[in-house]
């Protein structure tokens, strides 16, 4: 499954009422670090292929959601479970940092 984005307008229905846990990475695009971990997030949903659902939310075009979670510095990771925050990782990291960080968040 590739990454998918979302938005304010379907946040909810995208993450909150997913069948699957969600990773919601949270990006702009003048962040060098959100776009080293973009190819590593890719690589993760193709190899874990339907068990999470990874998206992506541009904080810069969609600014209600991350202000509600209070998400301050990017990237800022969520997982998301049942429609509750479960887990939260701020910062880059290697592409086995990112998966034992997903694999210990589910």
């Amino acid at each position: 499954m590739a990454t998918v984005a979302v938005t304010d307008a379907n946040f909810e229905e995208e993450v909150l009422k997913s069948d699957v846990p969600v990773i919601v990475d949270f990006w702009a695009d003048w962040c060098g670090p959100c776009k080293m971990i973009a190819p590593h997030l890719e690589a993760i949903s193709e190899e874990l292929g339907d068990q999470v659902k990874i998206a992506k939310m541009d904080v810069d075009s969609n600014q209600q959601t991350p202000q509600a979670l209070r998400v301050m510095s990017m990237p800022t990771l969520i997982a998301f479970k049942d429609g509750q925050p479960v887990a939260q990782k701020v910062g880059a990291g290697s592409k086995a940092d990112l998966s034992s960080w997903i694999s210990s968040a589910l």
